[in-house]
Order: C-alpha cells, then structure tokens, then sequence
C-alpha cells in the first residue's frame, strides 16, 4: 500500500523475484498499470487496485480485489508516503491539522489489517506478515513536524500491539524505521537495500523493529 517507483517496486522486485505475485494499491490508477508494466518486463507478475488509505472502506475494497485476483494475501506492506501538510510546526497545529495524519497512519493501517488478517489465518501458521515503514519522526518526534510524530508515534504502538497478539498466531508483525530521505546514492537508505530489509523481516520472523539511520 503507497507503492511507487522507489521503495515500492524494489519491494515488488524483490518479493516477486521469490515467486510472490504483487497487488500495487495507490490512489493513481495509471501510474499503477506503468509501474506493474515495468514490473512485468522484469518477471514480476503485478497489477494494480486504487484505494485512498484516507477512507478505509476504499482500503477495504481494494484489498478485497487484491484477494480475489491474485489470492490470499501473504504480505502486507503498509509505506504510503505522508502528505507534506501533515508537517506542521508544533505549536502552529491544530486539531483540524491532526485529522489528515491520525487518518493516513492509523484509521487506515488498522482498516488493512483487520481485511487482511483472516487470509493470513487461513494461510496457516508463519506464513502471513505486516509490515509498516515510517520515518524516523516515528521513534524521535520532531518539533518541525508534529502531524507525522504524532501519528507515526500512534502507528509504532498499534503494529508493536499487533506483534504481541498477532505473533502467537504465527502471523509476523514488523516495522522498518527509514531516518531520513531515502536516497539512491546511500548504501542503506537506496530502495533496493531497504527491500532487503523487509525481506529479511518476512523470512527472519524474529524481531519487530530495524531501524535504518536516526537522522
């Protein structure tokens, strides 16, 4: 969910390259079909779903059609980047300002995972896994951009919550920290580094958190 030309298809190179097929879900219907285009050529079978991740019932929907098209959902990947006006200077935020960021990272992660975990039950045990990646206003808030502390704060909380309860099912809830901008030129932070690290979350199963860089 939130994928693009960055981390989103190095993820869906890398899954694909294990035989996984790959549902996109982003708001924009024609990069979708570009991107699973690219993805194709490279052997990776992938389609596209819209869905806007501030309305649940559209998360929903468009992970329903991910189920009936391409089958039970394994992994659930959860990156949609942040709107920039949800990084608002502390004491210039308002409640209304708050509403944008509580919908992106926590209506919308908890509306994704209550679609997606009875797949994963069905799926059998240590085969389904959850994954969050945020910035690093997730763990150290900033000043700068409150909106995203907040509420990357209250999305850490809920996937750490899932990882207790989800993981004496044999279900993998795991969350990747990128501090920063990620960045082609840097040796951990380039898309296809952090794929990595998602994969190793996916196939490790033993720890909830890697965080990448504390800027």
């Amino acid at each position: 969910m939130g994928a693009g030309a960055g981390l989103g298809a190095a993820v869906a190179r890398r899954f694909g390259a294990e035989g996984f097929s790959v549902g996109l879900i982003s708001r924009n219907q024609g990069r979708l079909d570009a991107l699973a285009d690219d993805l194709g050529k490279a052997g990776v079978h992938a389609k596209g779903f819209t869905a806007d991740v501030r309305d649940p019932a559209s998360i929903a929907s468009a992970l329903e059609q991910v189920t009936e098209t391409l089958g039970p959902i394994e992994v659930l990947q959860y990156s949609p980047l942040p709107q920039k006006d949800f990084m608002r200077p502390v004491l210039e935020t308002t409640p209304a300002d708050m509403v944008g960021p509580v919908e992106f990272s926590i209506y919308g992660p908890i509306a994704a995972v209550h679609q997606v975990v009875p797949g994963m039950r069905f799926l059998g045990e240590n085969k389904g896994t959850i994954l969050f990646v945020n910035g690093g206003s997730a763990v150290k808030p900033g000043r700068a951009v409150t909106g995203t502390s907040v509420a990357f704060a209250g999305q850490a909380a809920y996937a750490q919550l899932l990882n207790e309860v989800l993981g004496e099912e044999g279900i993998q809830v795991s969350q990747l920290i990128i501090g920063g901008s990620i960045s082609e030129d840097h040796p951990e932070k380039n898309p296809t580094a952090l794929a990595e690290k998602l994969w190793e979350l996916h196939t490790g199963r033993d720890r909830f958190r890697i965080q990448v860089d504390s800027d």
